[in-house]
């Protein structure tokens, strides 16, 4: 039996899974790793932390496997977004990374949708925000002129890893989309946006194919993690790409959920020409020539985790939930809108907060819970209504993660998505998205869908129910009007706010 490698590279800790040609998931290791926040709004790491606890994860993997080093093929990465991480000319790291949750680069962000707004958009597709790459090079270039003037490459996070394994630079295309300096349908680095910061072209990595082979293992990663230094190290993809192929998003038709600490909703999408006019996020896929556009929900599960944390610290997500399928549709007459930390998708509003509306003395616990769960889905339905608008067919969504759980959550989704909702049998997420392109570039299938149907199982599906999508309807339409009636409220109370 062979075995492939995928390694997912997170915000808080790094995953790496072993799979067999069969798709089975034979061993799986997580290591963590802390965030450094210096200030309000900063989020940091150091890359070496990430070096360090992959390697130690990928030991520990092979040790506790019992699988043989040679059986072994390969190895393929997955990582978190928008990352920044500069190296000067003798690849050495210039400071600690800045992370896709940072927001210091508000006045960046202002200044390049001023002066090259549009034109940014055609040219990558998406619309500038704080999480993106190109205002966190152009913070470093206006604060830190020394180690900007000092940096020989740009790097995003799982690249760096994967450097440090291979001695190999490079990136790909799915990560690359994520910066803003990606000539999206032309799949190059582009000359103008450069040209208009002030960035050297030449700081830009190379790139390559998600399922390309890059090099191999350096001699002194082969001994540290029990790996032979002939094993086969791919180029991976974009945390949100793989989780696509990690769910077996790869024709259209096909709709990701995935509800986490933020919420995604991803299509795939084959036409590079669509024009979303930055309604939505629209990436290179992990699948070769392919693309996906992507909504977000900044606080969905956190939504829940923040009412369990203050009101239900004592009981388990499990036992919170308990009484939800008891509770009729609509709360008794209580909504909530999940911006605790802002909007994303349809808003890009860093100042909008959370609001319960409705609350009367009738309401218990449960009805709070409940609403919690339907106003995050309701805010992942705004994505799925401005993707059906454009034409995009949204009628089978595999649900992943914490919204995966619950069967009352999932029937909640297929009710107010209007679609079949698929869980899956067993879920990795990217990890497995990463090893499925390990799993191609070992030439073990001939595609992508044909690794799909091998490794990835549903386990059961939920059908809307004709009377609940009506009655979610005319909710929806409360609920979109939540935001702009609160808008400026929350304006007014940001300067009440203690940073």
């Amino acid at each position: 039996m062979k075995y492939v490698i995928g390694i997912d590279l997170g915000t808080s800790a790094v995953k790496a899974i072993l799979v067999n040609e069969k798709g089975e998931v034979c061993a799986e290791t997580s290591r963590s790793y802390p965030l450094i926040q210096t200030k309000a709004g900063y989020n940091e790491q150091n890359p070496e932390e990430w070096v360090e606890q992959t390697i130690a994860a990928l030991a520990e993997l092979v040790s506790k496997s019992s699988i043989q080093s040679q059986d072994i093929e390969g190895i393929s990465y997955s990582g978190q977004m928008h990352g920044l991480v500069l190296l000067d000319k003798q690849h050495q790291v210039l400071r600690n990374a800045i992370l896709w949750n940072d927001t210091r680069t508000t006045p960046q962000c202002e200044k390049i949708t001023e002066e090259f707004g549009e034109q940014l958009l055609t040219i990558s597709k998406n619309r500038v925000l704080e999480g993106f790459t190109l205002p966190k090079i152009l913070w470093v270039q206006e604060h830190e002129p020394d180690i900007f003037g000092k940096t020989a490459v740009f790097m995003l996070p799982k690249d760096y890893v994967r450097f440090r394994m291979t001695g190999v630079i490079n990136s790909e295309f799915s990560d690359a989309a994520g910066t803003l300096l990606l000539n999206l349908p032309e799949k190059k680095w582009s000359k103008d946006v450069c040209v208009k910061f002030g960035i050297p072209e030449q700081i830009c990595p190379p790139l390559v194919e998600s399922s390309d082979c890059v090099g191999t293992l350096l001699q002194e990663i082969a001994i540290e993690t029990g790996l032979l230094e002939k094993t086969r190290v791919f180029a991976g993809g974009a945390d949100n790409a793989c989780g696509a192929i990690g769910a077996g998003i790869l024709s259209s038709g096909k709709t990701l959920c995935s509800i986490g600490t933020s919420g995604v909703i991803l299509s795939y999408e084959e036409d590079k020409e669509r024009d979303f006019k930055g309604k939505v996020h629209f990436f290179n896929h992990g699948k070769k020539d392919s693309f996906y556009t992507m909504g977000v929900t900044l606080a969905a599960g956190y939504s829940l985790t923040w009412f369990k944390d203050t009101f239900c610290k004592n009981e388990s997500f499990e036992e919170m939930l308990s009484d939800v399928g008891d509770v009729a549709i609509g709360s008794n007459g209580l909504l909530f809108t999940p911006y605790l930390v802002g909007e994303r998708t349809p808003h890009p509003d860093s100042l909008i907060r959370a609001s319960f509306i409705g609350m009367d003395a009738t309401h218990k616990r449960e009805h709070f819970v409940r609403a919690v769960m339907e106003g995050i889905t309701f805010s992942l339905q705004e994505s799925i209504k401005i993707f059906r608008e454009e034409g995009i067919t949204v009628d089978k969504v595999i649900s992943i993660g914490g919204g995966a759980k619950n069967e009352d959550w999932l029937q909640m989704q297929a009710d107010i998505f209007n679609a079949k909702v698929i869980k899956l049998d067993t879920e990795q997420g990217p990890a497995l998205g990463a090893a499925m392109l390990a799993a191609i570039g070992c030439n073990w299938f001939v595609s992508l869908e044909e690794c799909a149907e091998k490794f990835i199982k549903e386990s059961k599906s939920f059908y809307p129910i004709e009377e609940h999508v009506k009655e979610y309807q005319r909710l929806f339409t409360i609920y979109q009007d939540v935001y702009f009636k609160t808008r400026e409220l929350n304006k007014s109370l940001a300067n009440f706010r203690k940073q």
